[in-house]
């Protein structure tokens, strides 16, 4: 007698992991208080003209640390508009204080795993762009299949693009930044912008941030990738 097949699908491996950070009582106090004007359901559709209000170009940051880069573009393309996926509470926290003290209404964000978000909440072709701004590079090889830029990864993301959009992705970890390259070429829904199908200049919309500059001083590269969905 043949055993049973197993049909049960494996699981997917994740490319986070949920540390026990120093959060702050004005982080807490603002998860609490600043939620429910900024905070999204991963679990209820997504309307983005319901929630904004409006139709217009529509960015998802994945990732977004303490949400200052993201709060600043934001705040100078108020035309646009933005959501940020992030797992980790304090860096939501930040996020939630920086919007309500700049008076943000352009923005929202989810408390969910950003691949999650995209199979289940986020239609095919209806970003304008997708950013990925200095994602975890699981430095050491065996963690390399941690690493949130894969093949699947970008067949995904580069699906619920809409044609033209644009796929940004930026580290300053040389060994990620060559697999990013060679993931991101090998994506048939996408093509490179930089003339020799490498790196990208720092568009003007992705902010200098501190960790960024003081790893400039240091003599630190940073590695830019920006492609166009087809």
């Amino acid at each position: 007698m043949t055993e049973p097949e197993n049909l049960t699908p494996p699981r997917r491996i994740r490319s986070f992991v949920l540390r026990q950070g120093r959060i702050t009582d004005s982080q807490k106090s603002a998860l609490d208080n600043l939620w429910p004007r900024y905070g999204l359901d991963p679990n209820a559709p997504f309307d983005p003209v319901a929630v904004f209000g409006r139709k217009g170009p529509l960015t998802l940051e994945i990732g977004f640390g303490n949400g200052d880069s993201l709060a600043a573009m934001a705040e100078s393309l108020p035309e646009e508009d933005f959501i940020g996926a992030e797992v980790h509470p304090p860096g939501v926290g930040h996020l939630l204080i920086e919007l309500d003290r700049r008076r943000l209404e352009n923005v929202r964000v989810f408390r969910t795993d950003a691949v999650e978000l995209l199979e289940k909440r986020i239609p095919e072709a209806s970003l304008a762009r997708i950013l990925v701004f200095f994602p975890d590079p699981w430095h050491k090889k065996r963690h390399h299949k941690r690493r949130l830029i894969s093949p699947e990864f970008a067949r995904l993301a580069a699906s619920r693009l809409a044609p033209g959009g644009v796929f940004h992705a930026a580290t300053d970890w040389e060994n990620y930044a060559m697999q990013m390259l060679e993931v991101l070429n090998g994506c048939e829904l996408l093509a490179n912008r930089a003339p020799d199908a490498r790196f990208s200049e720092r568009p003007p919309y992705r902010s200098l941030t501190k960790f960024e500059s003081r790893g400039q001083r240091l003599g630190h590269g940073v590695w830019d990738l920006v492609y166009l969905r087809s």
